[in-house]
């Protein structure tokens, strides 16, 4: 272009301590020079760090605070230090990016050439803070037909295009090193051009550069980057992890510079076609090449093209500074196809059978008893048991193919298998067929409950069969009213009845700290894999087999809480959750859920000495459970069970098996849920129950089927 840039080349900012005798003088005169402006954001965005939830930690303090001079705005601009500064900048970044992952690709040093397209990339780059220097190279200066894609303003024209690129990034971050090489890329300066250097992105218009580029990548073992702003046309070449790759992916052949050097510009405009294959060009793209230099200047790009080439320039680098997969080879991020697959949005649909599945009628006493059984209360509704009847005795064995990580040591199966037990005594006591039952647990075979059938009476068991099959779990909201204390005590003499004892919070300031106790027991759940996976196993969708598992009508889903189910059950959500080490958010529907509530119990029974013994000492308090349960229920009260990771952990080590990046957390969450409920050190927790005054359960949760009586023997 003809004619002297209208502006100087300068393009980076002056940096001014005011401690700094020779800086203070500089700001002195500035300050006296009428056409300087002066603005001071360091109070406005110190406020704004302090604003920052979860701000990063710094040292900085207001001695590494700055004025920042833009000579080709004729501006000054205080800003706060480096750390701050950044801090609130990338802040929204977070946790796309983490903070861990910031610093690391903090590290890179970036290098683009060309910056046409190239601005757009570096711009994005530096937006998004992935890169601690970036080199820009170009020779050539600003025109008013480059307005089109490169986003300058008219004051630009005539000003090195490297040099616009590397102001328009110190206006965003004056701390960022940029450096200009306003030649553009020889022979002579390619080597200080790639020295450090992580990426280099190469973006120009000259095939012979595009080609020593490579030569000189490949020589350095660095990983090369092009965009075509043509459907989205990315290349990318590892010869950091490919050393002998071809250059092009060997699109070129055995061509050299030194050969291309040589070639007119019609044959290099042959090589240059197949580097980007022609047959697969936008129609508009291969329709204007054979109007170049009839009716058109040059080859057309549009503004949002060379945006896009900006955003995925953007995800390559991020993916190879963090050490993500990232083959070489070509993609295309093609947003007219993508249009082209527009299609209506299919909400997710719950749709559930129109009537509740049938239970069959028991047809005969021994079928009565074990139907009652079957209704125990378990974890998930894993129902971990299997039922054997014969004509005088009922079968409870504990199933250890149903456990799961939460269920240490199966003393959760144990606690159902005894509440079975109490169930089938409690049907058999009304039916007049109670007999001797018994618990056996020899460490060798599955646990195992039995009840003989006889022709004895217990109007006590009796009057609570009905409630057994009435049991039922209520998720639902209560409305926080204390509990009278003539209910707490009528439960707390079922469990007595039982062989148990009941531990009661009902403290409003308890029951927050316990609540914010489950709330990061429920974090410690969704952020461990293979807890999280079984959490959503446990659920039951429409179309599954209801008969077990929870049915999600029954977990008290109020609105919008399907959506949140929709992404935290992704376990690579976790996974990101995990990495930044938050989610707090995770447990917060519990502790919701808790303060809702009237009272938390904990039904406790002794400790099991010795430890052989503990199975057994589970299953009895199965019975203590049920009582407790009934009884709360017969006073009109809600029930919900809450286990949180680890209820049955009898020490730190079996905690270690179940979680073992939060093996110390949950311990610590033991004790303090231990010291609030005022349990001692020779009673052990059954279960924990919510209870509240709440709507009825409009819901329950199915049940396998009884299985047939065996013959006698």
């Amino acid at each position: 272009m003809s004619g002297e840039p209208v502006v100087t080349d300068e393009y980076r900012p002056r940096l001014l301590n005011e401690s700094d005798p020779d800086d203070a003088a500089l700001l002195e005169l500035l300050r006296a020079d009428p056409h300087v402006e002066f603005r001071d954001l360091r109070a406005a965005l110190r406020a704004e760090f302090a604003a920052l939830l979860a701000p990063p930690e710094t040292m900085e303090g207001p001695e590494s605070d700055r004025w920042v001079y833009y000579p080709w705005r004729a501006s000054v601009v205080g800003l706060p230090g480096p750390e701050v500064f950044r801090a609130v900048r990338l802040d929204r970044n977070r946790n796309k990016l983490t903070r861990t992952e910031q610093k690391s690709l903090e590290k890179q040093t970036i290098g683009v050439i060309g910056q046409s397209v190239g601005h757009a990339i570096a711009h994005t780059l530096a937006l998004e803070g992935i890169c601690g220097r970036i080199r820009l190279a170009d020779f050539d200066t600003v025109e008013l037909s480059n307005l089109n894609r490169l986003p300058g303003t008219v004051f630009d024209i005539g000003v090195n295009k490297a040099v616009v690129s590397a102001r328009r990034i110190a206006e965003l971050d004056p701390y960022l090193p940029v450096e200009v090489f306003a030649d553009g890329l020889t022979d002579a300066n390619m080597d200080r051009f790639l020295e450090g250097m992580s990426v280099v992105v190469e973006v120009c218009d000259s095939l012979d550069i595009k080609l020593a580029v490579r030569e000189a990548a490949k020589r350095r073992r660095m990983p090369l980057l092009m965009e075509t702003s043509d459907r989205g046309l990315l290349d990318v070449e590892r010869y950091d992890l490919e050393p002998e790759r071809p250059l092009f992916h060997g699109l070129m052949g055995d061509v050299t510079t030194a050969e291309l050097r040589g070639l007119t510009t019609a044959e290099k405009s042959a090589y240059g076609v197949r580097i980007v294959d022609g047959s697969r060009l936008s129609a508009s793209m291969a329709a204007s090449l054979m109007e170049i230099g009839r009716t058109l200047n040059s080859w057309p790009q549009l503004g949002g093209d060379v945006q896009l080439g900006g955003a995925t320039v953007a995800a390559a680098v991020r993916r190879i500074g963090l050490g993500r997969e990232l083959p070489s080879g070509q993609t295309r991020v093609d947003l007219e196809d993508r249009l082209d697959a527009l299609a209506e949005p299919t909400p997710p649909a719950l749709v559930w059978p129109a009537e509740p599945i049938a239970e069959p009628v028991p047809d005969s006493d021994v079928a009565t008893i074990l139907t009652a059984a079957q209704r125990a209360p378990s974890g998930g509704n894993a129902q971990p048991w299997t039922l054997r009847a014969e004509a005088d005795t009922i079968t409870i064995t504990l199933a250890p193919e149903r456990t799961t990580l939460m269920d240490i040591g199966y003393r959760a199966s144990a606690l159902s298998v005894g509440a079975a037990l109490y169930n089938a005594r409690a049907a058999a006591a009304a039916l007049g067929l109670l007999g001797e039952s018994e618990v056996r647990a020899d460490g060798v075979e599955p646990l195992t409950a039995v009840l003989r059938l006889g022709s004895g009476r217990d109007a006590a068991l009796a009057a609570d069969y009905p409630a057994v099959l009435d049991r039922h779990t209520n998720r639902n909201f209560g409305d926080g009213a204390p509990l009278p204390a003539a209910v707490l005590d009528a439960l707390g003499s079922a469990a007595l009845g039982a062989g148990g004892r009941l531990r009661a919070i009902t403290d409003p300031a308890d029951l927050d700290a316990a609540a914010a106790v489950f709330a990061e027991s429920d974090r410690v759940r969704y952020l461990t894999p293979d807890l999280h996976a079984e959490m959503f196993a446990e659920l039951r969708w429409p179309g599954s087999d209801l008969r077990s598992g929870l049915d999600l009508r029954t977990l008290g889903l109020v609105a919008g809480d399907l959506g949140k189910l929709l992404v935290i059950r992704r376990p690579e959500v976790m996974a990101r959750v995990r990495a930044s080490d938050s989610g707090s958010a995770l447990g917060q529907p519990t502790r919701v859920q808790l303060l809702s509530g009237s009272a938390l119990v904990a039904v406790t029974f002794p400790a099991p000495e010795p430890e052989s013994a503990e199975l057994a000492a589970y299953a009895h308090a199965g019975a203590a459970l049920q009582r407790v349960w009934i009884e709360a229920e017969r006073h009109g009260v809600a029930v919900h069970p809450i286990s949180p990771v680890f209820l049955f952990a009898r020490h730190h080590d079996e905690l270690k098996k179940v979680s073992p990046e939060f093996a110390d957390t949950l311990t610590s969450l033991q004790g303090r849920l231990l010291d609030l409920l005022g349990v001692p050190a020779d009673e052990t927790v059954a279960l924990v129950l919510r209870l509240s005054n709440a709507p009825d359960a409009t819901h329950r949760s199915g049940r396998f089927p009884v299985p047939a009586i065996a013959p006698r023997g």
